[in-house]
């Protein structure tokens, strides 16, 4: 059957042509022609589906019969199992209920049993003396004790529970008493027998820690006593001995630590190890700090320390101190050894608690043992508070000991005939070297950094004052005493060398003790800390290498009147060559032969006194005096008449000047005689307009030091060039 689609009224209103509505017309018709079409077709199935239905009824009914019937079968099948289950059911809940009470009846009964077995247990234990069954039955009886709570107190007779409480008030009475002997014979096997017997009484993990640490501390302190009185009892003559008395301490609380860290770990739990190295590590804080305490009052280093506070003020104020306040650096030196022993000895033992502390924690699991704070809880501690008092009283000893042999070193300043530098620069530089090395010794930063910026300070102001003025010295007396018949130039060339040699060994005092520092300190931020204040020892080098700087460049000065003569020959000399002249002089030396010769002879005279530094710094420095060389050949040239021959000679004498000097200096010298070079281009040109051929835009390479009225006033030197052709140039 089709589907007509609806018709659009409003396009049949809006219809105006009638061949249009003739059009609608007829497909109205065709339309109602195919509804009616269609309706006839419906109207003739009415009998076929009502007889249909008429069947369907007849069938259906017999169907709904069935099943009714079949429906009510199934429920009475069903009424009678339920009531079936429910019986069943009782009868199970009935059969549980008895097997829990039997159960319940034959747990006691075993409760009872295990109780009396382990009570008899323990009796049996404790007559033969085998403890740790009779600790081991202790323990079966507490765990059914925590495993069935009141029900074990129900089923035990009142006999029962008094056995089992004498039984083991006895076991651990025997125990204490045991573990009392074994601490009075220092018998260390049996006291970690009995110790390790109070987890399993039921008695807390700390107690048994406790009472073992009792006993190691008991030990230690022991034998540190006796040290101790001894050290006391022997006066002046155990005044080595601190040090010794202190690596015992440490030494035998490193031992117990390191003997027993597992068993105390592995019997009392893992955080019973950061316990027991903080309990010993109170053992170093009572004696260590007994013991340093001793040997600050033993040297009488607060005492030490007015003495040297008076001394500074009085040098200070020029005043004169008082014979009794006089302080022997070499005595102190001695107190400065025996103190970085004691620092060293502390900081390694440090190190290995740390260590111990640190791997402790990590074990444990425990948020409260965090290694940052336990490790400054340990470093918080009275001996190291002790510690860092010495090292305060160290770095002081340390300065004035530095300032005083300083100073005494640049005081005894002397020259020995064999040597390049005086002596002050070898004994200040060792002086700083061993005292460097024995505050990087301590380990501590703090006091690296102190001294190290005393060194800094000793080299910036009393060795470069001390310098500097023998250099002033020597520039009074001038600078040409080096030549002179009566001075001696390798004393004078040692005031120049000290300042490189100390420049080189400042160099080489960082680069030891930056390379040493890594040994001693690992923290990036120490070793950054470290660099910056050695970084000033750069700076220092630097300062002291202008001073040998200056130093060269007044004796490249002095050099210049050793040239005057041949400087004189020059002004003779005539550039006015015939070619006969011309070609004598190149088989003949003139007087650029006879200066470069001078000036390689002072050089070679002067090797010897000089330092290999020094001695290439003053070959590259050479062109200093031809500076003021150049400038007078310069003056001297441009009053000279020349003719092309003449130009060809001073081109040729400054190409030999040139070449003679690159050898000798590693600096480039042709910047200094390019005024030269050019005049010698000039003079030696065929004509005057061939001068355009190097000007300009012909320059090329040529960077032109002369101006344009310079040029035209060397060309008016050659004699065969016209005037009038030189002024009409166009340059």
């Amino acid at each position: 059957m089709s589907v007509l689609a609806p018709v659009d009224f409003n396009s049949v209103k809006r219809l105006t042509n009638l061949n249009e509505i003739n059009r609608a017309l007829h497909e109205t018709v065709a339309r109602e022609r195919s509804i009616e079409a269609e309706l006839e077709q419906l109207l003739s199935k009415r009998a076929e589906i009502e007889k249909g239905f008429v069947n369907l009824h007849d069938s259906a009914s017999d169907v709904l019969e069935s099943l009714l019937s079949d429906a009510q079968q199934l429920a009475a099948s069903v009424h009678s199992t339920s009531e079936l289950s429910e019986g069943v059911s009782f009868k199970v809940r009935e059969l549980d209920t008895a097997q829990s009470r039997i159960d319940d009846t034959l747990q006691r009964i075993s409760i009872v049993v295990d109780r009396s077995n382990a009570v008899e247990g323990i009796r049996a234990a404790l007559e033969v003396g085998d403890y740790e069954t009779a600790a081991e039955h202790v323990s079966k009886y507490l765990e059914l004790e925590r495993r069935f709570g009141t029900m074990a107190d129900e089923v035990e007779n009142r006999q029962l529970q008094d056995q089992r409480r004498e039984a083991k008030v006895r076991l651990r009475q025997e125990i204490q008493t045991r573990l009392d002997e074994a601490k009075q014979k220092g018998d260390h096997k049996a006291v970690l027998r009995f110790t390790r017997l109070f987890a399993p009484l039921g008695l807390q993990a700390s107690e048994g820690l406790q009472a073992f640490l009792v006993y190691l501390r008991d030990l230690i302190s022991r034998r540190a006593e006796e040290d101790y009185t001894s050290l006391v009892e022997g006066g002046e003559q155990a005044e080595s001995e601190y040090v010794g008395t202190l690596t015992n301490l440490f030494k035998d609380v490193a031992v117990a630590v390191d003997e027993n860290e597992q068993f105390v770990s592995g019997t009392f739990g893992p955080e019973a190890a950061v316990e027991a190295i903080l309990g010993l590590q109170q053992l170093c804080d009572q004696h260590g700090t007994k013991i340093m305490q001793r040997y600050i009052k033993f040297r009488r280093l607060q005492q030490l320390m007015g003495e040297i506070g008076t001394l500074s003020v009085a040098k200070r104020t020029s005043a004169p101190a008082q014979a009794s306040l006089a302080v022997d650096p070499r005595q102190i030196e001695g107190y400065l050894e025996e103190m970085l022993l004691l620092c060293q000895r502390s900081e390694e033992y440090n190190q290995f608690m740390l260590a111990k502390l640190t791997a402790a924690a990590a074990g444990s699991g425990s948020p409260k043992a965090d290694a940052a704070s336990l490790e400054n809880s340990f470093r918080s501690g009275q001996f190291n508070v002790t510690v860092r008092e010495l090292i305060a009283y160290y770095i002081n000893l340390e300065e004035f000991y530095l300032e005083e042999n300083v100073g005494k070193a640049i005081a005894i300043d002397e020259w020995s005939a064999d040597a390049l530098t005086t002596s002050m620069v070898d004994d200040v530089f060792f002086i700083l070297q061993k005292c460097g090395r024995r505050a990087l010794a301590t380990g501590n930063l703090q006091c690296l950094c102190a001294i190290l910026g005393q060194i800094n300070n000793l080299l910036s102001n009393s060795l470069r004052t001390a310098l500097e003025l023998n250099w002033k010295v020597l520039l009074l007396q001038h600078a040409p005493c080096f030549f002179a018949p009566t001075g001696n130039p390798a004393e004078y060339a040692a005031v120049f060398n000290n300042a490189d040699v100390s420049a080189t060994y400042v160099g080489k005092l960082r680069e030891e003790l930056e390379d040493s520092s890594y040994h001693f300190f690992g923290s990036s931020n120490e070793r950054e800390r470290i660099k910056s204040v050695l970084a000033d020892l750069s700076k220092t080098s630097s300062d002291f290498a202008h001073i040998t700087a200056r130093a060269l460049e007044q004796l490249s000065t002095a050099i210049v009147p050793r040239l005057r003569a041949m400087l004189d020959e020059a002004a003779g000399a005539s550039y006015e060559l015939s070619e006969e002249e011309y070609a004598r002089n190149e088989v003949e030396d003139t007087w650029v032969q006879a200066l470069l010769a001078m000036l390689c002879a002072i050089l070679q005279w002067l090797q010897p006194f000089l330092t290999p530094n020094n001695y290439d710094a003053l070959k590259s420095d050479c062109a200093l005096p031809f500076g003021q060389v150049v400038e007078r050949v310069e003056a001297t040239l441009r009053l000279k008449p020349f003719n092309q021959l003449g130009g060809l000679q001073l081109d040729r004498d400054v190409r030999a000047l040139v070449a003679t000097l690159s050898n000798v200096t590693q600096r480039t010298v042709r910047d200094k005689f390019a005024i030269l070079n050019q005049m010698g281009t000039l003079l030696s040109l065929e004509s005057v307009s061939e001068v355009m051929d190097y000007w300009g835009h012909n320059a090329g390479p040529i960077t032109w030091r002369l101006t344009e009225a310079q040029v035209k006033e060397v060309l008016g030197q050659r004699t065969d060039f016209e005037p009038h052709e030189i002024a009409a140039l166009d340059l």
